[in-house]
């Protein structure tokens, strides 16, 4: 399959999810949509990695914690490397080092490659430990035989890369391999990377071993502009590394409001096809239910917006992709999905009236969701 022309990334990704769950291509955990898709001939896939000679002779490999990439974990600890693999959006540090009891045999190490393995079989690897990791593994959702790799969306493949580099812990010369379906090998403008973007060295399917000679650079370090407080608020090491960059006497001024690490507007994938915004909805008051959820700042005092009329199986992830794509991201989210609405935080009430304006008529999926700015709460 061949991507549009003037296609975006997200354009791509959906055209991938929908084509491996139609051709019945994609395996568990499904649906793929707004995964790293795990696919039927993974394991396959993963074999291939034996052929290549940086696999052989690496000591540490770092190895991504998505499912199609189970069968590389399951190797290297058969191999008796030093297997790494990031922690769940970076929460709690950068690496889990899989250790496997003493004495475990097959059907341990294969326990300890999947998913619950990592959580179970792990011992955290602090920001000062000596690391040099001979070799990256990620998961993609397309990538191109000339070594451009797109991801779910959400960065961060691209920033652990870049922390990595930070850290000292790779180099330019460090391959970087893929897994993936036939499928998900097609081409695509290189238009649409940004220099955060990781690109890869090879990509291996169950039935090609690529290697693609890309020469575009890979990230050079942590891009700080494009780093928003939010994100460094939730990933600690984060913190921690803008602090030895600083001291350092590195640039390390923070992206003006809130963002990801998705590049410039015309980069950023596009709001998911269940995401639309007809032109002639009408804004719900201030005087609407939604409205009562929490305190309206004044000029210069942070100001809320409620979301309210979620449906039932919306994910944060989906509207915050929502809000990114309609220039309305907030400093903060405050999820309350059982109660099927949300809470958007901003600097102040010019930021939150911009924002209700901007997400006029903003559906998820078939469900209108109604926006309006919170009502003040009376002084005590």
């Amino acid at each position: 399959m061949e991507p549009r022309a003037g296609i975006s990334k997200q354009d791509i990704r959906e055209q991938i999810w929908d084509y491996m769950e139609s051709e019945n291509l994609a395996d568990f955990p499904r649906p793929v949509h707004h995964r790293i898709p795990n696919f039927k001939g993974s394991h396959r896939a993963c074999q291939n990695i034996r052929d290549l000679e940086v696999f052989t002779r690496t000591q540490e490999v770092k190895v991504d914690p998505d499912k199609p990439l189970e069968g590389v974990r399951l190797l290297a600890l058969q191999s008796k490397k030093t297997l790494l693999v990031p922690t769940p959006r970076l929460r709690t540090g950068l690496f889990n080092r899989i250790t496997p009891p003493p004495g475990a045999n097959k059907d341990m190490l294969r326990k300890c490659a999947t998913s619950q393995g990592v959580r179970s079989f792990s011992v955290p690897v602090g920001l000062d430990a000596s690391i040099l990791v001979d070799l990256v593994v990620v998961g993609s959702v397309a990538v191109s035989e000339k070594g451009w790799r797109i991801g779910k969306g959400e960065g961060y493949a691209d920033l652990e890369y870049a922390m990595m580099v930070s850290m000292g812990a790779v180099h330019e010369g460090t391959p970087v391999v893929t897994i993936v379906h036939d499928c998900q090998v097609v081409d695509f403008p290189e238009a649409l990377l940004g220099d955060h973007d990781l690109t890869v060295d090879y990509i291996l399917t169950p039935t090609r071993l690529i290697s693609t000679g890309c020469r575009r650079p890979k990230p050079a370090g942590i891009t700080w502009s494009k780093i928003s407080r939010e994100m460094l608020e939730k990933i600690p090491i984060l913190r921690s590394l803008r602090e030895r960059e600083k001291r350092a006497g590195k640039d390390v001024t923070l992206q003006a409001e809130h963002g990801s690490l998705l590049g410039p507007a015309s980069q950023r994938p596009a709001a998911p096809s269940t995401v639309r915004r007809p032109q002639d909805a009408s804004l719900p008051g201030a005087d609407s239910p939604e409205a009562a959820c929490s305190p309206l700042g004044g000029e210069g005092v942070p100001a809320t917006v409620c979301v309210g009329n979620l449906p039932r199986d919306a994910r944060i992830s989906d509207l915050k992709r929502a809000l990114r794509e309609l220039g309305a991201a907030p400093l903060q989210l405050t999820w309350r999905g059982l109660r099927h609405r949300a809470l958007l935080h901003y600097q102040d009430l010019a930021a939150a009236q911009r924002a209700v304006s901007c997400l006029q008529g903003l559906h998820l999926g078939a469900s209108a969701l109604t926006v309006a700015l919170a009502r003040p709460q009376k002084d005590k």
